[in-house]
């Protein structure tokens, strides 16, 4: 069930927000000068394209499977792995099962 995060909680991301059907949802968990913790989930075949970022960003995947590529080189990511994406370099994300995942982006 999808709701508000507070602090000083306990809770569980992947139940933090629903699929939507043929869609991406993006839900900010923190968001700071420093840097942002984002949760998504992705329907299956959706995808972020190709693009780069000017800091390192951590996938964490929660459920399901998503191929990341970066640099032109594919990885299969699944629940309960993750990938760093390094700065800089172009990378894409795109959900071979509906798919949840906490984006991590920390700025220099």
């Amino acid at each position: 069930m999808e709701d508000k995060i507070n602090r000083s909680e306990v809770f569980d991301f992947a139940g933090k927000i629903n699929y939507s059907s043929d869609g991406i949802v993006s839900k900010k968990i923190i968001q700071k000068p420093v840097g942002n913790v984002t949760l998504f989930a992705f329907d299956k075949g959706q995808e972020l394209s190709e693009h780069s970022a000017p800091f390192d960003a951590l996938i964490q995947v929660l459920e399901g499977a998503a191929q990341v590529i970066i640099d032109k080189k594919p990885y299969e990511v699944v629940e309960g792995k993750s990938i760093i994406m390094p700065a800089n370099i172009p990378h894409a994300v795109k959900a071979t099962s509906k798919f949840k995942m906490l984006l991590t982006m920390i700025k220099e």
